[in-house]
């Protein structure tokens, strides 16, 4: 809820006693100096108010099928503490698998517990989101690990969206992409892990031991999107791919936000949906369409009206209304006449500007680093869990493993050669003659 304050309004009615009248001050003057403060504190208390009620939650989610290698999550009975009502949150999620759909599938079962269990127990609310970015870091990699121990080679993206109360924490790898719309304006809350337009990505890959290229057929014309090589995959990240090169990382972007208490809708959508519509025309297609599931199914047709069915095409909608707003739905924008445009002055568009306070960013990370991500001991430290050859997931000790970044570029840079991935002495070499018979076979 917003509160508008003018200087001319009454008091409010909040069983405070008036102010008293003092001698030599305008009883009107007075007034209007002091209803500023108490209209504030009124604001204030509102904001407060709103914070300690949950919003409302309503999906609705809507598929296409080509391959069969989408999977959707969508739980909103999770509790922080087992058996405490209180203590609930949601989780909604898409999959795109690639090479089969076994990646996704498993993902889909094991992601949100492998998360859960690198929480330490007994955190209050506010630890807890504190220290979540850094679980699904950790949980991330964990199924990524879980999952190679299987020995299969599909591969999947991962776009998990945690909602607990206002907060909203996303974490993507790959191309799945989740947006905000609220108050009009769409906001992506991930970033695509694709090498095309990524240079970072890229340069990282490159210092691996990975090549970047496009497909070449005959005459050595290139085809298609950036793809890393040995693996021919076009993602940077994702989780599984192990016949890929280590440089193919399960590390995630994450980035958590608070609402206002207007709410807002989520946008989850795979790259069925992605390479057909932009951002905002996703948010625009289904503004004003109150049940999310509908709202799903016209982003849907808006994408396959524009590209075809080319590919498994799915999306997931969550709104997050406030209290009693339900059924919601982010209302269409009002076109301007012309008159109200030629009276916009830069003064008011900066208002307007300042009246869109649609959510706080509480937090945002993106590097593949996992010293970065969780700390340097994460790299170093002999038996952690995580610190695994990155192809053969043999264990390794202290000083046994090898960084993919001790080439001769990194060697040269300080502190670079601890961070991981690592390979095991036997897999740096196996991979060392591949980039060198892969490089023989392009001359």
């Amino acid at each position: 809820m917003s509160v508008s304050v003018h200087p001319t309004m009454a008091i409010p009615q909040n069983g405070l006693a008036s102010p008293p009248t003092r001698v030599g001050i305008d009883n009107d003057k007075l007034a209007q100096h002091m209803i500023p403060l108490t209209a504030l504190l009124s604001t204030e208390q509102l904001q407060l108010d709103a914070e300690e009620e949950s919003p409302l939650l309503s999906h609705g989610h809507d598929m296409l099928y080509k391959k069969e290698e989408d999977f959707v999550l969508a739980k909103t009975d999770c509790e922080r503490v087992p058996g405490n009502p209180s203590s609930t949150y949601a989780a909604f999620a898409i999959f795109d698998g690639h090479n089969g759909a076994a990646a996704a599938q498993y993902t889909k079962e094991n992601l949100l517990k492998d998360i859960m269990s690198c929480m330490p127990p007994n955190l209050t609310r506010e630890e807890w989101l504190t220290l979540l970015p850094q679980a699904m870091v950790a949980g991330f990699v964990k199924t990524d690990k879980e999952w190679r121990k299987l020995g299969q080679t599909s591969g999947t993206t991962a776009t998990l969206v945690i909602v607990d109360g206002w907060t909203v924490t996303a974490a993507c790898v790959g191309d799945s992409r989740c947006i905000l719309d609220a108050q009009g304006i769409a906001t992506p809350l991930t970033i695509d892990h694709r090498l095309d337009g990524n240079e970072e990505e890229q340069e990282r890959i490159k210092a691996s031991g990975g090549e970047v290229s496009r497909l070449k057929v005959a005459g050595g014309i290139e085809i298609g999107p950036l793809r890393a090589w040995p693996g021919g995959i076009c993602l940077s990240r994702s989780i599984g791919d192990m016949d890929v090169g280590d440089y193919i990382v399960a590390v995630p972007h994450v980035k958590q936000i608070k609402l206002s208490p207007a709410g807002g809708r989520l946008i989850i959508a795979s790259d069925g949906v992605w390479d057909a519509v932009s951002t905002r025309r996703a948010a625009r297609c289904c503004r004003g369409v109150q049940n999310p599931e509908t709202a799903a199914r016209y982003v849907l047709k808006e994408a396959i009206r524009s590209r075809g069915l080319r590919d498994d095409t799915t999306c997931l909608v969550v709104d997050i209304a406030p209290p009693g707003s339900q059924p919601f739905a982010p209302a269409l924008k009002k076109p301007l006449s012309f008159l109200k445009l030629l009276r916009c002055t830069s003064v008011k568009e900066g208002l307007i500007a300042s009246d869109l306070s649609i959510m706080e960013e509480l937090f945002e990370e993106n590097s593949a680093a996992l010293a970065e991500r969780l700390g340097p001991e994460i790299s170093v430290h002999a038996g952690n869990s995580l610190l695994l050859c990155a192809t053969c997931r043999c264990n390794l000790y202290a000083d046994a493993g090898i960084s993919v970044h001790a080439g001769s570029f990194f060697s040269q840079v300080a502190g670079k050669t601890w961070e991981g991935p690592f390979l095991c002495a036997k897999c740096r070499s196996q991979q060392a003659n591949a980039v060198q018979s892969e490089k023989q076979k392009q001359r």
